[in-house]
């Protein structure tokens, strides 16, 4: 496992700024989330549908659980839109899905207005009613990027 180093932190930091305390959370439910994120990793690692779930069952913003995964040094992995993973894999072209037309028309749009988010491609998937993982695929085959993690890992 390669940690999550301040140097790593320093170039986080200069790409995308969090708040210091998403969610104004109190010193008490931190810590508490804090304890909750050690006891989650698997490998040394949390995974991004874990800390999803985390977020939830908290009641706490999802950038809280991206911020306070930062603080402890943790790195959050497999990715629920294939951005990210323990084992690194180039996209797969083979796999590709040929997907409703206006999908890549939204997509392309999104790009021009500089929207193409994490929580957009979630949002396709439930109104085109697919799995976020086919629209992320559709992304890299069209030659687009996603911003904007929904954790503030991207």
């Amino acid at each position: 496992m390669r940690d999550f180093s301040e140097a790593d932190q320093k170039k986080k930091n200069e790409r995308i700024h969090i708040q210091e305390n998403p969610g104004n959370l109190s010193k008490g439910l931190l810590s508490q989330l804090e304890g909750t994120l050690k006891a989650a990793l698997k490998d040394g690692y949390l995974s991004c549908p874990v800390a999803w779930e985390i977020a939830k069952e908290s009641d706490v913003p999802k950038t809280a659980i991206g911020e306070i995964a930062d603080r402890l040094s943790i790195r959050i992995t497999n990715c629920q839109l294939g951005c990210f993973k323990i084992e690194k894999t180039p996209y797969d072209k083979s796999v590709h899905k040929n997907i409703d037309g206006e999908v890549i028309t939204t997509l392309e749009t999104l790009k021009e207005k500089d929207q193409l988010t994490c929580a957009k491609v979630f949002e396709l998937a439930r109104q085109f009613k697919l799995k976020p993982m086919v629209i992320a695929n559709e992304v890299n085959a069209i030659g687009l990027k996603v911003r904007g993690c929904q954790l503030g890992c991207f």
